[in-house]
Parts: C-alpha cells; sequence; structure tokens
C-alpha cells in the first residue's frame, strides 16, 4: 500500500513455552545489538493516582479507599472514567470535595498527574528489529527482569514512537493455546495415535455438535457463557460461521449479534442501507463483521482507493478525528456523485464510524477461528487427553481448575487425585482418566518432582512410605514435601491413611535420615576396606490415630492444591441445589440483570462491615461445584440472615443479580436459608423469567408440552423483563406442576439465558 506511511503491524503467535527461544533465535539471526524489547509505561490511572497522592499527603489508606470506592467502574452516560468525569456526573463525590478540604486537596493534584507515567516494564510481546546497531536508531534502558532472571534492555520508546519513526515493530505472542494442543498431542501419542493438527477434517459433524450445544469449556475464544448462548441460537454449521461469530462477539459489534442469528436461519429480514452494499454485506446478512468490508464499503459508496480506504480504517479505529474529518468530506462528494442522499450517506458513516472502533479484519479472525475449531474438534473426539492438558496449562488458577474439574464430571470424566504411583509432574491420562499432576500440590517443587520420579522409572512402583522414603533424596523430599503429599492424598495408596502418616511424618523422617547415613557408612566401608557392613535397620512402628473426617480431609486438600479433590462437602445436596438453583455459579453471567434468583452453595468467606453511610452490611463469596459468586446483605436483610453468614456455612440465598458485566456479577441476597431445609420450606413455586429482548417464540410450544408432562400442585408464575420497563409478573392460570430435579434439568435447557427459580 503506497499511500500507507506507518510500518505494517505485525503479530504472530508462538507457544507460550517457547516465546523466549523465538526471540533468542531472532537476537541470533539479526544480531543482538540490532534487536531489544520495547518498553511500556504504566500510568497513573483514575484510582491509583488518587491512593498515590492521598499516600504522598499524609493520609491513611482508610480515607483514599473511601473516597476511590465512591469512583464506578462505568459513566451513566458512557464517558471515559477520569477524575474530571466523575466530579461533574458524581454529586456525591462533588459534595465530598467541596465539604473536606484535605480530600479537595488530593483531588486537585491527581487532576493534574492523572494519566503520566508511572513506572516502566517490558511490553508483553513488542520486539523491535534495527537495520543497524540499536543505539543509532533509539534509545535505551535496562529494565529490571522478572524474578530469578536477568534484567532486560528495552527502548525507551514505546510502541507508538517506535511506528513514529518507521522502525519496525512485531508483536510476538506467547498463546497457551497453541501449548494445549501440542500437550494434548503428546498424550495422544503415549496411546499410539498420531495426527497432524493442520489437515483435520473441517466439517467434522462431532465438532459442530459440540459448538451447537454451547459446550465449549476450554476452546480457545468461544468459552465464555455469553458466547455459549449465542453459539446454542446459532447453531454452526460451517468454519465461516465461527469466524463471524469470533468477529462480533466484542464491544459494539456484540450488539448485531441476535439481528445476525436470526437473519442466517430467517427469522428477520435482510435488510440494507443502500443496494450498493449488498454486494459486500450478502455473506454476513447485511451486517458489517469485518474491517475489510468498511473498506469495500469506502471504495463502493466514497470513491476511495484501496489505500485511502485504509487510512479510512485506521482513523477510525484510532480515533484520530482530523484525519476523520478530512476523509468524511471525501465519503460525502463520492456519495454524492452516484446520487446517494446526505441522509443515506450519513447513516453509512455513522454505521462504518461505529463498526471500526473495534472491528477485526477477517483473516485474523479466520486464524483464531481455524485455532477454536482445532480444540473444539480435540474436545469432541478426545476430550480426556484434551481436559487434562487444559487442565494443565491452567493449573496455577483456582478458579479455572475447579471449573474444569466440573466440566470433567458432566463428560463422565473421572479426576482420580495425585499418586505418588501413577501421577507425572502434570495432569496425565489413565485408561481414560485424568489424573492430578503432582506439580499442582503446594510445597512440592520441581526438584522434590524430578527425584519421585527418577526413583520411580529406575525401580517402579513404591511399595509403601518406607519404600519410597528408602529410594529418594530425602533433602529434597523434606518434610513440607511429606507433609503436602500426605494432605493432598498422594499417598493413599500406600496402605496407611492420611491422619496416620502425617502425625507420624517426625518419626518417618528419622527413620530415613539414619537409614541414609547407614547406607552412607556402608559404602564407606566397602571401598575403604573397613569392617563389616552394618545390619539392616528395623522399620519404626507408627502411632496410631484416628481417621481425619471427611470435612477435615477436603479441607486440607483445598489449603494445599486449591480445591476439593476426592468429593466435595457439598455432594449430598448435589441433586437437590440443580433443582432449587435459578442457575449453577458459573451460569449466572447470561441471565439479566435484576433477575430474581436462587443459589445454592457454601460461604467460604464472609465479613460484616460499614456503608460509607455507617450502615451495616455482609458481604462474602459463596461456592458450588462450577465456581463462586460474591453476595451482599444489606442492613434490612442482615439481622435474619447474620447467624447463617459464616464461613463453610450451607446455604441457599434468595435475592436479584447485579451485573455490570461478565467480570462483576454480585448476587444482592434478601433471605438467607440452611441448605438442609431447603427442600421442606421450597417446592410449591415455579418462576419462569423471561427476557423480552432474547426471547425467541418459537420456544412457546415446547414450553407449554413441558408443563404439561409435569402436571401438580407447584404454581407457575411468569416474570417478563425488559430493560427499559419494571418486570411484570404473572401467575399461569393454566399450568400447576410438580417440581422434580429432571423437569428442572429440561426446562433450563430449553430456556437458556432465561431464569428458572423454584421458591416457597
Amino acid at each position: 500500500n503506497p499511500e500507507r506511511v506507518s510500518m505494517p503491524d505485525i503479530d504472530i503467535d508462538f507457544e507460550d513455552k517457547h516465546r523466549s527461544e523465538v526471540i533468542e533465535y531472532v537476537r541470533d539471526k539479526y544480531g543482538h545489538d540490532c534487536v531489544a524489547q520495547i518498553v511500556t509505561f504504566g500510568r497513573l490511572k483514575t484510582k491509583a493516582v488518587i491512593k498515590d497522592v492521598g499516600r504522598v499527603l499524609g493520609l491513611t489508606f482508610a480515607e483514599t479507599d473511601h473516597i476511590t470506592k465512591m469512583i464506578p467502574e462505568k459513566l451513566a452516560n458512557g464517558e471515559a472514567i477520569t477524575l474530571k468525569n466523575c466530579r461533574m456526573q458524581l454529586p456525591e463525590l462533588n459534595e465530598l470535595l467541596e465539604t473536606d478540604k484535605r480530600m479537595a486537596q488530593v483531588w486537585q493534584h491527581a487532576e493534574v498527574l492523572e494519566g503520566l507515567n508511572r513506572a516502566t516494564g517490558v511490553h508483553a510481546a513488542g520486539v523491535v528489529i534495527t537495520p543497524g546497531e540499536l543505539a543509532q536508531f533509539v534509545p535505551l534502558q535496562k529494565v529490571k527482569g522478572p524474578k530469578g532472571q536477568e534484567d532486560v534492555i528495552t527502548t525507551q520508546w514505546d510502541g507508538q514512537w517506535i511506528d513514529e519513526v518507521g522502525l519496525l515493530k512485531m508483536d510476538f505472542l506467547g498463546l497457551r493455546t497453541l501449548t494445549i494442543i501440542k500437550d494434548t498431542q503428546r498424550h495422544l501419542k503415549a496411546r499410539g495415535i498420531e495426527f497432524d493438527i493442520e489437515s483435520i477434517p473441517r466439517d467434522d459433524r462431532k465438532t459442530y455438535e459440540l459448538f451447537g450445544r454451547g459446550d465449549t469449556v476450554g476452546v480457545f475464544q468461544f468459552e465464555s457463557s455469553g458466547m455459549q448462548e449465542h453459539l446454542k441460537r446459532l447453531q454452526p454449521e460451517r468454519l465461516d460461521d465461527l469466524i463471524a461469530m469470533n468477529a462480533l462477539y466484542r464491544p459494539g459489534p456484540m450488539d448485531n449479534i441476535p439481528s445476525y442469528i436470526d437473519r442466517r436461519h430467517g427469522r428477520e429480514q435482510i435488510s440494507y442501507l443502500h443496494p450498493i452494499l449488498e454486494k459486500y454485506l450478502e455473506l454476513t446478512y447485511g451486517i458489517i463483521v469485518y474491517q475489510e468490508q468498511v473498506m469495500q464499503i469506502g471504495q463502493a459508496v466514497g470513491g476511495f482507493s484501496l489505500g485511502q480506504a485504509d487510512e479510512l480504517r485506521r482513523a477510525m479505529g484510532k480515533k484520530i478525528e482530523a484525519k476523520m474529518e478530512k476523509m468524511k468530506v471525501i465519503f460525502f462528494e463520492g456519495a454524492s456523485a452516484q446520487d446517494i442522499s446526505e441522509d443515506i450517506a450519513t447513516k453509512i458513516w455513522d454505521l462504518l464510524f461505529k463498526f471500526a472502533n473495534y472491528g477485526f479484519n477477517k483473516s485474523h479472525s479466520a486464524a483464531y477461528a481455524w485455532l477454536a475449531y482445532q480444540t473444539g474438534w480435540l474436545k469432541a473426539n478426545y476430550r480426556a487427553e484434551f481436559m487434562a492438558a487444559v487442565m494443565t496449562n491452567d493449573q496455577d488458577d483456582t478458579k479455572r481448575v475447579v471449573l474444569y474439574i466440573e466440566e470433567c464430571r458432566k463428560l463422565n470424566i473421572r479426576v482420580l487425585p495425585p499418586d505418588i504411583n501413577e501421577s507425572e509432574s502434570e495432569f496425565s491420562v489413565v485408561n481414560g482418566d485424568i489424573r492430578f499432576g503432582l506439580g499442582a500440590i503446594k510445597n512440592v517443587g520441581s526438584a522434590a518432582i524430578e527425584c519421585i520420579l527418577a526413583a520411580r522409572r529406575a525401580e517402579g512402583p513404591f511399595k509403601s512410605v518406607f519404600d519410597l522414603l528408602e529410594r529418594v533424596d530425602t533433602r529434597l523430599t523434606n518434610r513440607k514435601v511429606l507433609e503436602s503429599l500426605i494432605q493432598a492424598g498422594a499417598l493413599d495408596s500406600l496402605e496407611e491413611h492420611r491422619a496416620s502418616l502425617f502425625a507420624n511424618v517426625e518419626v518417618l523422617l528419622s527413620y530415613a535420615q539414619v537409614l541414609h547415613e547407614q547406607e552412607s557408612r556402608n559404602q564407606m566401608s566397602l571401598f575403604g576396606g573397613g569392617g563389616d557392613t552394618e545390619t539392616e535397620l528395623p522399620k519404626p512402628r507408627l502411632t496410631d490415630v484416628a481417621p481425619w473426617t471427611d470435612l477435615d480431609r477436603l479441607a486440607r486438600e483445598k489449603e494445599l492444591v486449591g480445591f476439593y479433590i476426592s468429593g466435595h462437602p457439598l455432594e449430598q445436596y448435589r441433586d437437590d441445589i440443580r433443582s432449587f438453583s435459578t442457575s449453577s455459579l458459573d451460569k449466572m453471567p447470561t441471565l439479566a440483570h435484576n433477575s430474581p434468583v436462587r443459589a445454592c452453595g457454601m460461604i467460604t468467606e464472609c465479613r460484616i462491615l460499614l456503608t460509607k453511610r455507617g450502615k451495616r452490611m455482609a458481604m462474602g463469596t459463596l461456592e458450588d461445584f462450577t465456581g463462586t459468586i460474591k453476595f451482599m446483605v444489606f442492613e434490612d436483610s442482615l439481622p435474619r440472615c447474620q447467624a447463617l453468614l459464616q464461613a463453610d456455612a450451607m446455604v441457599t440465598m434468595k435475592g436479584k443479580l447485579s451485573i455490570r458485566d461478565e467480570d462483576d456479577v454480585a448476587l444482592l441476597a434478601e433471605d438467607v436459608l440452611p441448605i438442609e431445609d431447603m427442600c421442606s420450606l421450597l417446592g410449591n413455586r415455579l418462576t419462569i423469567g423471561i427476557q423480552a429482548s432474547t426471547f425467541n417464540e418459537s420456544l412457546m410450544e415446547p414450553l407449554e408440552r413441558l408443563l404439561e408432562q409435569h402436571k401438580g400442585q407447584a404454581d407457575v408464575y411468569f416474570c417478563l423483563q425488559s430493560q427499559d420497563e419494571r418486570p411484570l409478573v404473572f401467575r399461569s392460570e393454566k399450568f400447576t406442576v410438580s417440581i422434580s430435579a429432571s423437569f428442572i434439568d429440561s426446562l433450563k435447557e430449553l430456556l437458556s439465558g432465561h431464569s428458572v427459580l423454584v421458591s416457597g
């Protein structure tokens, strides 16, 4: 493109484990004095600058925390979160600043400093290659390297400046998904199954069925709960469907997903602002999906050259106002020359502008959709091997592993506890089951694991705990390692129960120490020509202790691994939780803001605190089999609930959902009951929450049929919800039902994305 003045954007994804090797290769090829990583700047953002200035001016943490909590994540009018915008739009904040001189002083200084650079670091991906010695083209600096690694030479300029001066910037991204694919293939190779992942069939029925079910936990780019709901409605049948959905699922274009799906299935008429657009939007049902379409429409309507169309895309995407105003004039002149009215031209321009802020180019979306298809194909055809690879690569993220364990349960894959005789360092596949890796256990480092695995490879499985300690180096497999292995269940196959082994750790390690010292003396005697070797050391008798209770055993597992392995405290209530919960906790973000919900689980933490108005409230975390949710209980409800708001309490909570975005979801609980009282107190009312904007009328017939099949005594209520009006609740005159776990499961499957609530 001769009209493009800047260097191209080059982004390349590599396996995250080997990214550093690629950078080293580039240094070797082009010269160490010609290649550097790019600096990144940590900036003084809105809340951080308040805290920093407050600290300098002597305010306490509580004082600065009070004011930062008044700053929302989003403003009502959609403007950017800045100190200036917050003060203009938040009356309570303005009132505080007018009455508190110290806070006003902090705010005054913070407004000046907001947005300035605070710290430097190494950009996660950026690398610059210069045609000669770096120092001749760009200023350099030394940045502190990651813990345990050397300092890194980086540029002093960030990526934007590198572009401005015409240097070649490349992004070498470490992509975990590529490692997951390689790890899955490694598991399969152990079974004698080998294939080229790039040559898998692109029309695999099982894979598209997996996407159509929204069964995409662990699948690259497609595993969010919102995406899963869209996939169920889309029912993809070809790779192009995945490419389009991947491009649409981001702020801005996401608003078009319902129309795209309905047009794809013929439920909505396809329309165009002008017939000239049909040629470029026909394959995407009249909806702009890709950046290339922005460029094509710029050419067709505005008369732009291809180079100008690319400049239009860049100007819109980066919001370069001066450039956009200049190109807008050219666009309207080109439209007028083709007898396109100013009104239609304005609508087309606004449509392009709205999309270009967030759009994907098709090649990018296609590459990622193909990668998503590959992971979907692996999950559909080799699910145990795929899930083992996913869990290994996310084993440091407790929430993710909890989600994957529950997913394995749904897939009928057993996740077995760590075992000293079967576990590898990572998650592995044993006879179709997934075996925990020793590397997932806290305090068990790589040196200890390699010591254990080497001993096992050399002489076979360990026969007892004494055999283990006789064959490993107890300087590596020390007290902390041994205690952690015991509590995580890794020594369960060596006869003694966990409590007994844990109580006798000192005895066991003393035995091992004496044994190794004796072996050392015997070796010296053998080679030094000394006296007779010592006799075999007798094994000590272990002290008898009572086994741990189930709850104690599970609590220790969670402490050492981050989650429960051999069971779950809620297991006995699994069916009831499925029946009476509106949704599992991991699916709560798919429901509508302010939806009435019931959630069941175990409280993992809870604290009572005072609001800024001096009112008492409770805040904590509720956990079920699939994940966690933040909950709040306000002053009006607290007196009748407080006794139950304790860590480890198993409860059912009734309230409303507060959803700011998919990552900021809270349950505003109005009532809390012991979980064991749930069945006797609930079950005579079924409320079906219908989200008006997404409800498909074709669901009415199967819904009526399902309600008819489960006649009983419980009343049925419908709660019709829309974004602009208060919910409308009415009782069905036609249906009363009998509530059961299977019936609720069927309802939730049919009404995916809408709420189903059983109550008293």
